[in-house]
């Protein structure tokens, strides 16, 4: 067993989740990441149906391997909670110890886009269950441990669109009501956890990304020139400033114990990617 960190990320296949993975590795960290797509070329349901998008699990763990650093691949569904605690217990046992957990991963099925009074029952269910219960789930399973540790992180990914009103209907370019609804919730928890165990070295952080164009906003045809209106920020760039707040204190001045605004500090680092930080 190695002396190196170790980070648990969801949502590692693509994206910010495959970029932070990679970020961390290349500052000595090893990673336990999750994901629905373990090998490339597998079909996943999305919101425009199944789709085999680029990224993987193996992928990321390939290119974490090449920075150097241990990667565990743990096939999971936040759909599924049980596959998440199963994740979650697999990398103690592999591990060890969880020094930092990224609640990175988000639902991506139907429903994130639809008017108030078209959303399904069924369709907020997933969002919830996906964006709140099984995060939570997830701190329940890892915390107990990583409050042992003299220092532990947790990340939760937030979203600008959870505590601000959209310019215009979803179908527009603005967003809907479930997904933001979900957000707002789960950025009460780092507020809560930090109340509760105020006397150890737990630091809890609310990460907001910015726009960050990814592979399903582009099968959505949610492009740059959609969110023309919108300043986007990089994958490369927010994994950045992740595997910078795992290892240093957030300014004051950037509120740490509200909001921290990805994008902002990825300017004040001089972030425009991974290799103008590391």
């Amino acid at each position: 067993m190695s002396n190196r960190k170790v980070a648990f990320i969801t949502g590692a296949s693509r994206g910010i989740g495959a970029e932070s993975a990679v970020a961390l590795a290349k500052v000595g960290w090893d990673v336990a990441i999750t994901a629905r797509t373990l090998n490339d070329g597998e079909s996943q349901n999305y919101a425009v149906g199944e789709r085999a998008l680029p990224g993987s699990l193996a992928a990321t763990a390939q290119a974490v391997h090449a920075a150097g650093g241990q990667a565990l691949c743990l096939k999971a569904d936040i759909l599924d909670q049980a596959s998440i605690i199963s994740a979650a217990e697999q990398a103690i046992a592999h591990f060890g110890s969880v020094d930092l957990l990224f609640n990175n991963a988000v639902y991506q099925g139907d429903g994130n886009q639809q008017n108030l009074l078209d959303v399904t029952d069924q369709q907020l269910k997933n969002i919830y269950q996906s964006n709140i219960f099984t995060p939570l789930a997830l701190v329940k399973s890892l915390l107990p441990s990583m409050l042992d540790l003299d220092v532990s992180t947790v990340i939760n990914m937030v979203s600008f669109t959870a505590f601000n009103d959209p310019p215009v209907p979803a179908a527009e370019g603005g967003w809907g009501f479930a997904y933001p609804s979900s957000k707002a919730a789960f950025g009460r928890m780092a507020g809560s956890l930090r109340a509760e165990h105020k006397n150890t070295g737990l630091r809890v952080f609310n990460l907001e990304p910015g726009t960050v164009i990814t592979e399903v906003m582009r099968e959505l045809g949610i492009d740059e020139k959609v969110l023309k209106g919108f300043k986007s920020c990089t994958p490369q760039a927010i994994a950045a400033v992740v595997a910078w707040l795992a290892e240093n204190e957030p300014s004051e001045a950037w509120q740490p114990r509200d909001i921290l605004r990805g994008p902002a500090i990825a300017k004040h680092l001089g972030v425009l990617s991974i290799e103008s930080l590391l």
